[in-house]
């Protein structure tokens, strides 16, 4: 696992190509960042957007912070 025991990071989280990187562990599912052991830290400006964001990689199982 070579994500095991880090934290990834994105910026713009809530919206457009941000959202998509937030949530590649939605996207890739097995080959996530929250499925290889990652933490998942985003930003953003919209706050309800960005609580979806976070629920959406939650659901995965991954550890989620969304910083607006």
């Amino acid at each position: 696992m070579i994500l095991q025991d880090k934290v990834a990071l994105a910026t713009g989280g809530t919206t457009g190509i941000g959202r998509a990187t937030a949530t590649l562990a939605v996207a890739a599912k097995q080959r996530a960042l929250g499925a290889t052991g990652a933490k998942v830290v985003f930003s953003g400006r919209r706050d309800a957007e960005g609580e979806k964001t976070a629920q959406l990689i939650r659901e995965t199982g991954a550890e989620c912070l969304y910083v607006q």
